[in-house]
């Protein structure tokens, strides 16, 4: 996509790997299931299945995350003095990470909580 494996630090893999978890279980619970195609991560992140909508919206996510200038110090997106995403994207996000950090949690992924809380 974007760039290549080697070129990603850990936490950018990790941030990525998250927000597209999320995404996808937010893609899934809202948006359904038909009409889904594969949406592919940078090189060794993965693939997720989502809409269109959700597509776009995590094409923006890895842009945005790849462009972080706080890669050393970097703390989680809420608490960052920097916002990265616009103001339509930062509403889009907070909806998404509380729609599926509920769905995740209900599921047993627990270890979404520790994210959600720090």
């Amino acid at each position: 996509m974007m760039t290549t494996m080697e070129a990603l630090t850990k936490q950018q893999k990790k941030d990525i790997r998250l927000i597209g978890r999320f995404v996808e279980v937010y893609c899934t619970g809202k948006h359904g299931s038909g009409g889904h195609s594969r949406f592919c991560l940078p090189e060794g992140v993965g693939e997720h299945t989502l809409c269109a909508e959700c597509a776009e919206f995590m094409a923006y996510a890895v842009a945005r995350r790849l462009k972080c200038p706080l890669e050393a110090e970097k703390p989680t997106c809420k608490r960052c003095r920097i916002h990265c995403y616009n103001e339509a994207n930062r509403a889009k996000v907070k909806e998404i990470m509380a729609y599926s950090g509920k769905k995740l949690l209900l599921r047993g992924r627990l270890d979404y909580l520790w994210h959600y809380f720090f």
